[in-house]
């Protein structure tokens, strides 16, 4: 048998597996890789969408007054068909802990009272960011329930209805079209998923949410970001939406071609985006290479038939043993045919095994780890338990798992699923993402199946009054502001902040046209200085207001703008603070430059006497350093250094 570690090696060459940094848009072009996606944002709101609870208050997982505990089943649709996404969710058996604190939720959330009406303020902002997305509004909203059995929502549905259908809007290179927009409530926050036992907070649930759908139409990892990051910039630049982890979400569906649409779940940061879809491209690669493997070896999972063991009387060495004493049963499958598959590339770091590895995980509720298998990269059983598994499976590949009684069957059959689906390449499935870059399994894709009527909820007409009224005031196309923006020479790396993170680009605006400062000055100063101390002092933020005074203050008093880089991180620790007390703290005072100047001479003598350094420029470095605190605010930096290198030749 081939060394499984050089297996994986060489599997990874041979399905050209490249880092991103070395891809190219031929790369991606040879995959026939595309991707859409699903922008979820919560919408800032007093209320919920369909109770009268607060929205945006934060629970502490350990701070709630009462747990409930539910056991999702599934319902048939208006065709009389289950959701697969619902039934395997079913077959999980999951106990579904909600720890609820009475501030943020009612009997509406657990389906025990009707809903009221729809969140007029929430609809009417999701129509603004509609109308923003050149999006025709439908005339009547029908609200719709979403199964979900996952319990991130304890009614097992979401309230769901399309606000506007179509719509488009600019990137680099191309115009990305849009399929739908829809309001929508927030689900639960997961705590924790160990086991059959899965905790959720329900602060966020119920909290208005938009969703926003995209064509496949983006070709390349930098083209998905770069959309990603325009719809962020539209939301945000409303004003109207939540900010923070976890108020806006990016789902990434990505397909190459042979493959399928794969749907990466939940990725919290843009910048993952790339990384995950140049990833997701290979692995449908990977995963389309043993399937014609497979159906060279075999035909068709027809053809194909596992044999299973029960080993729990055969183990003696320590590497199981521990299991066997639990109580646990420790099962084995023969899998013909699965030779050098079972240690085949499929993401950086994880191989084929992951992927049954993730399901046993998922569906049988299997902590990891939770199998070992003939092609471990890691081999965890001892040397004579796999001499005892190469004996019985007659040296063919063989997986072994182990776990409660109450869940080997669970774990036989979803073991030969996956197995059997690797006869047809990619499944239709949800990933989570993962910082690194790779996913793992989270459930079967759901399909239409899963969408009803809400009976409980009338239609809602939209007039074209209503429209136009709403469809006043709307700030310009992010298009024309990263236009400006460019005109005004701001670079690039200030765009996220300035339309995004805190949505300053109207404040940018005002400042500009207020004081005579480079835009590119009041930009960085604003995107990196802000920016920083925000970071550094969080949650503080800078008020608008207090931006402005500060810049006033500076300007009229024809201090040097330089100053600003100490006032605004002052300004961000110090929030409530007036600006003369913002000008005491940062210890400056008005000193004459003549007066400055003066100083370099007597620095000069200080440093021949003290310090020896055989770097030229050493002796300007100690005098900048030194004459720095006076001349700040009073003397342009640069021009300063050019005096003390003029004096010094």
């Amino acid at each position: 048998m081939a060394d499984p570690v050089n297996n994986y090696r060489q599997t990874q060459v041979d399905i050209g597996y490249i880092p991103r940094t070395e891809a190219t848009p031929d790369t991606y072009k040879d995959l026939g890789f595309k991707s859409g996606l699903e922008i979820h944002q919560q919408i800032k709101t007093d209320k919920k969408l369909f109770c009268r609870c607060p929205a945006g208050k934060f629970q502490n997982e350990d701070d709630y007054n009462a747990e409930l505990i539910r056991h999702m089943r599934p319902t048939l649709s208006e065709l009389g068909e289950y959701d697969g996404t619902a039934l395997m969710e079913f077959r999980t058996r999951k106990n579904i802990h909600y720890l609820i604190k009475d501030e943020t939720a009612c009997t509406y959330d657990f389906d025990d009272t009707p809903p009221f009406k729809i969140n007029r303020q929430a609809l009417n902002i999701a129509m603004r960011i509609s109308l923003l997305l050149k999006q025709s509004l439908v005339g009547e909203l029908h609200i719709t329930r979403k199964q979900y059995l996952d319990g991130s929502i304890p009614t097992g549905f979401q309230r769901t209805a399309i606000v506007g259908i179509n719509g488009q809007f600019q990137i680099t290179n191309k115009t990305i079209n849009l399929i739908q927009m829809s309001i929508e409530e927030d689900s639960c926050r997961e705590v924790s998923d160990i086991g059959h036992e899965r905790y959720y907070t329900t602060d966020r649930l119920g909290m208005p949410l938009i969703e926003i759908v995209t064509h496949p139409e983006m070709l390349t990892p930098d083209e998905v970001a770069e959309a990603g990051q325009y719809l962020r910039f539209v939301t945000r630049s409303t004003g109207q939406v939540q900010t923070g982890m976890g108020a806006g979400r990016q789902d990434v569906n990505v397909s190459i071609t042979g493959g399928t649409r794969v749907e990466i779940k939940g990725v919290a940061h843009i910048k993952w985006i790339p990384e995950l879809v140049h990833v997701e491209a290979f692995r449908q690669k990977a995963l389309l290479t043993i399937k014609d493997v497979l159906i060279d070896r075999i035909g068709s999972a027809d053809k194909w038939e596992p044999q299973i063991f029960d080993i729990s009387d055969d183990i003696i060495t320590p590497s199981l043993a521990d299991q066997v004493e639990k109580g646990n049963r420790v099962i084995a499958m023969v899998l013909p045919g699965f030779e050098h598959l079972l240690s085949h590339f499929t993401q950086p770091g994880r191989i084929f095994t992951d992927e049954l590895s993730d399901r046993l995980k998922v569906i049988a509720c299997l902590e990891k780890p939770n199998l070992s298998t003939s092609e471990d990269l890691e081999p965890r059983l001892d040397a004579i338990d796999r001499a005892m598994l190469d004996a019985k499976s007659g040296n063919m590949p063989w997986i072994t798992f182990w776990g409660p009684e109450a869940d080997m069957e669970t774990a036989k059959t979803t073991i030969d699923e996956r197995c059997r689906l690797a006869f047809e390449g990619v499944p239709n499935e949800t990933r989570k993402s993962l910082p690194d870059g790779t996913t793992l399994f989270e459930r079967v894709l759901p399909g239409p199946d899963r969408m009803y009527p809400d009976t409980d909820s009338a239609p809602i007409p939209i007039s074209d009054e209503e429209i136009k009224a709403i469809g006043t005031g709307l700030p310009e196309d992010i298009c024309d502001r990263m236009a400006q923006m460019d005109k005004w020479d701001v670079p690039r790396d200030c765009f996220p902040y300035l339309l995004s993170r805190s949505n300053r680009y109207p404040m940018l605006s005002e400042l500009i046209d207020t004081f005579d400062l480079k835009p590119k000055t009041i930009a960085t100063l604003m995107a990196h200085v802000v920016k920083h101390a925000e970071g550094r002092y969080y949650p503080a933020t800078l008020a608008d207001d207090t931006l402005a005074n500060l810049f006033a203050y500076v300007y009229d008093n024809k201090i040097d703008p330089a100053l600003l880089k100490v006032l605004l991180p002052l300004a961000v620790e110090h929030g409530d603070k007036d600006v003369d007390a913002l000008i005491r703290l940062s210890k400056y005072r008005s000193i004459p430059i003549e007066e400055i100047l003066a100083k370099i001479p007597q620095l000069q003598e200080a440093f021949a006497q003290n310090h020896t350094s055989p770097r030229e420029d050493a002796v300007i470095d100690y005098i900048m350093g030194e004459i720095r605190p006076f001349a700040l605010g009073n003397i342009d930096l640069k021009t300063l250094r050019v005096a003390v290198e003029g004096d010094r030749s």
